[in-house]
């Protein structure tokens, strides 16, 4: 199936910044940025995966942090700024969906996976609302996911974190709405990164998947990439608040 993407004018010089952006679906939305014109910086704490990607779009700004210490992304994304300037657009993207057992889960474990899936999304809005408020508006997109919404199992720390992204997204939205700063959260289903092929997309669990899903066809990186660039242009200036699903009509 031949497909043409749309050219959004309003992001080029828009200056963005993702979260998790060296590898996966952030790599997809960190590329698909660049290639509107945008000023692009991520985060990530794989340095290998972020020169990598960096090697290939040397227009791409980096700094490696661990998003799980809030000092050190706050100090990252500072360093964001002063290479590219004020951020029009933050995608916390950043999450891992490790599967675990409820009953090996510890207070310690549980404490880490909100850490890693969801504490970083509420601080970094924090960091760059101000900005976004002298400007006189933004975008802000959080990464949610349907695992939750289908009822899936096997991670139970994992889907508490990103339901609770939707309510951070709502509530933020309100909060910032004042200042015509727009929060959305998009909603992806099971996409076919290289780590979903690698650990979990056996046959039987992709045919098993198909059979939930409206639409025939797996779901690449590229469309949740192709969702965001929609919120942070100009395109969705009345949208937030809101869920933008990207599953295929699986739920």
């Amino acid at each position: 199936m031949t497909q043409s993407f749309a050219v959004y004018p309003s992001l080029q010089g828009k200056t963005v910044y993702v979260t998790g952006g060296a590898q996966g679906i952030g790599a997809e939305i960190v590329r698909a940025f660049a290639a509107q014109g945008a000023k692009v910086g991520f985060l990530d704490r794989d340095e290998a995966a972020s020169r990598v990607l960096a090697d290939t779009l040397p227009d791409v700004a980096f700094e490696l942090c661990d998003l799980r210490d809030i000092a050190a992304m706050q100090a990252a994304l500072a360093a964001l700024k002063s290479r590219l300037g004020p951020a029009s657009v933050l995608v916390n993207n950043a999450a891992r969906d490790d599967r675990h057992k409820w009953q090996d889960v510890t207070p310690d474990y549980w404490d880490e996976r909100q850490a890693t899936n969801l504490r970083h999304m509420f601080f970094a809005i924090q960091a760059v609302a101000p900005d976004m408020i002298a400007a006189g508006g933004g975008s802000i997109i959080n990464m949610g996911s349907n695992s939750w919404f289908e009822a899936g199992g096997g991670f139970p720390a994992y889907t508490t974190a990103k339901a609770a992204v939707h309510g951070l997204t709502r509530t933020m939205a309100r909060d910032l709405g004042g200042h015509r700063i727009r929060v959305n959260a998009v909603v992806p289903g099971w996409i076919m990164t290289e780590r979903q092929k690698e650990l979990w997309a056996t046959p039987e669990s992709l045919e098993a998947h198909r059979k939930r899903q409206c639409l025939p066809d797996l779901i690449e990186p590229v469309y949740v990439a192709r969702m965001v660039l929609f919120l942070a242009s100009d395109d969705a200036a009345m949208c937030s608040a809101s869920n933008f699903m990207v599953e295929a009509g699986s739920i």
